[in-house]
């Protein structure tokens, strides 16, 4: 059974009745496609509505899907209604957390007669256990990713700008195979590291500073996802005192990954040792997230997330501790999880690099 077909049992679809997809990465995990445009499933019926640029790459990415092509006056809308008119389908299911209000508007004026309803996320809930395929990719994001870290440590030195860094990091996990970044990278050097999502800039790398790369590279659709904090020279003694409690927490969260556990519960273990450490204050956001085609997907590790961890789910560990007017510290493993524990996709060192 395909995904789309599966698709279509889990949503138990009435006679008359089908699915709009438009998220582009819910339209990739279906079909293949990464072009512009929708997805139009039914019982009877698998197509891809898109122009007339991507029709010959639709084509070739979503075999088993017919491919509609618009013409001049016809909206991608009006062409599905068409569709949905020859096989009777009086009523849809739409990512309603996807189109804009105007969006919604124009889909309802172009197919008269439809009732829409929610799809309530069942394509991400397909998403959140990962087949063997999936993973192998997401091994390959990681490894690329981790052979680019081996890489920027041996180009870090001081005078470099964090946007320097952030090229050349870049461009390595590009030429290492990537098809693209799976996020924005993050280079954030002294004080800098204080912003959990710095944006890199012209500051220049000092003896002295610690930088926190968060990177990831995309590969075949897949995200890798890690952050390292490394030392330009002999650290603070206050940040090397931070870097040891943020390593202690990533480690002990790290091995408390397993399948059924509590992921509120998994997050108060890492909470639980930097609060005590006294610096609880200083991490904010929620220990980790899934990820898979999105770099953030759900479930999530945070406080007040309600889920539990499942074989085969690939979810971020990255404890932080972020002290304005001094610098932060975050470390961070993508982990899939196992049949008793779990596996990080992520082999770089943890322990304190210093360049």
């Amino acid at each position: 059974m395909d995904r789309t077909d599966r698709l279509l049992r889990r949503a138990g679809l009435a006679a008359g009745e089908g699915i709009l997809i438009h998220k582009p990465s819910n339209m990739f995990y279906l079909s293949g496609y990464t072009g512009e445009g929708l997805l139009l499933v039914a019982r009877g019926i698998k197509a891809v509505v898109t122009d007339s640029r991507y029709t010959e790459q639709a084509g070739r990415q979503a075999p088993g899907f017919e491919v509609h092509t618009i013409e001049t006056g016809v909206s991608h809308a009006a062409l599905a209604a068409g569709l949905c008119e020859k096989l009777g389908i009086k009523a849809l299911r739409y990512e309603d957390d996807c189109l804009t209000v105007k969006a919604f508007a124009s889909m309802q004026a172009a197919m008269p007669g439809i009732s829409f309803s929610s799809l309530g996320n069942i394509p991400e809930a397909m998403r959140v256990i990962k087949d063997d395929q999936e993973l192998a990719l997401m091994d390959k994001a990681c490894a690329i990713s981790c052979e680019a870290f081996d890489y920027i440590l041996g180009y870090i030195k001081p005078g470099l700008s964090e946007k320097q860094i952030e090229l050349a990091l870049n461009f390595k996990m590009y030429e290492l195979g990537a098809d693209a970044l799976a996020f924005d990278t993050i280079v954030a050097s002294g004080p800098n590291g204080s912003l959990p999502h710095a944006i890199p800039g012209e500051r220049r790398v000092e003896a002295g500073d610690m930088i926190t790369l968060d990177f990831g590279a995309k590969y075949r659709g897949y995200c890798a996802d890690m952050t390292r904090t490394v030392a330009v020279g002999e650290p603070d003694k206050k940040m090397r005192e931070i870097y040891g409690i943020v390593l202690e927490a990533q480690i002990a969260s790290q091995e408390a990954l397993a399948p059924g556990r509590d992921c509120a519960e998994v997050d108060g273990i890492a909470r639980g040792l930097i609060a005590k450490a006294g610096y609880g204050q200083y991490f904010g956001h929620g220990l980790g997230h899934s990820l898979g085609i999105d770099v953030h997907e759900n479930p999530r590790l945070s406080p007040v997330s309600k889920d539990r961890l499942e074989k085969n789910l690939v979810i971020t560990v990255e404890p932080g501790i972020y002290v304005p007017g001094l610098g932060g510290v975050r470390i961070e493993n993508s982990c899939v999880i196992t049949d008793t524990s779990s596996r990080s996709l992520v082999n770089a060192p943890r322990e304190l690099i210093i360049l």
